[in-house]
């Protein structure tokens, strides 16, 4: 992959990918994040595919304008975490403290402090929420990773690998435990047929509102930008 801007007011950034299966140039915006991606065959040259993105121009920049803001978090942002708005604030020491309406962070290396302080929360949650969920089912898993995932918020592989997005920490609890609950129903049904769905309830209960939040409003969780 490569990045390339697109020129105007803002300038827009573009991911230029190749493709050995491309035949032609194909543009994608992002849902989740309003990362443009053009993907093009190999040996086309970039600037046929920059020059492709200019004729979209108009195209590209409608489909932004409906997309949620992305934040840049620093000092006075606001970010949720377990689903709960917090105002980002100085620290006044050297570590991250969670307060019901607050977030203090050190103000230096402000954005990777706070992710990581998020991503150690998270695992702690959905470990804790695994491990419960498992002993429920009976089945073990073998590991638990975190990914910032852009295309699901988790995954169970046929060797009982467990995988999660960091960015559940944002969302309401019940939420993040559902999505727990799911990936692990997965040890027991690697499908997604009706038995599966039953082990999902009798594992958490009634997962449809937390599942419809996340179909309404898990795009908003990658608005969040840390770098």
């Amino acid at each position: 992959m490569s990045d390339h801007h697109l020129p105007g007011d803002p300038p827009i950034p573009l991911t230029l990918r190749r493709s050995a299966r491309a035949r032609r140039i194909s543009l994608r915006v992002s849902a989740l994040d309003g990362r443009v991606t053009l993907t093009l065959p190999e040996r086309l040259r970039a600037e046929a595919a920059l020059e492709f993105a200019a004729e979209k121009e108009d195209w590209i920049r409608k489909h932004l304008a409906r997309q949620p803001g992305q934040v840049q978090v620093a000092l006075g942002s606001m970010i949720p975490v377990d689903g709960t708005p917090r105002q980002v604030i100085a620290a006044p020491g050297r570590r991250v403290i969670l307060e019901p309406q607050t977030i203090a962070v050190p103000t230096a290396a402000l954005g990777r402090s706070l992710q990581r302080y998020l991503r150690e929360l998270a695992r702690d949650r959905l470990a804790e929420a695994s491990d419960h969920y498992a002993r429920r089912l009976g089945r073990n898993y073998d590991r638990l990773t975190l990914r910032d995932t852009r295309s699901r918020w988790g995954s169970c592989s046929s060797d009982g690998a467990l995988m999660y997005s960091w960015r559940l920490i944002l969302a309401p609890p019940d939420v993040l435990r559902y999505v727990a609950a799911h990936e692990v129903a997965h040890l027991a049904e690697m499908n997604h047929s009706r038995a599966f769905w039953d082990q999902v309830t009798r594992l958490f209960g009634n997962y449809e509102p937390p599942r419809k939040w996340l179909t309404a409003n898990g795009g908003e969780l990658h608005r969040y930008r840390f770098e």
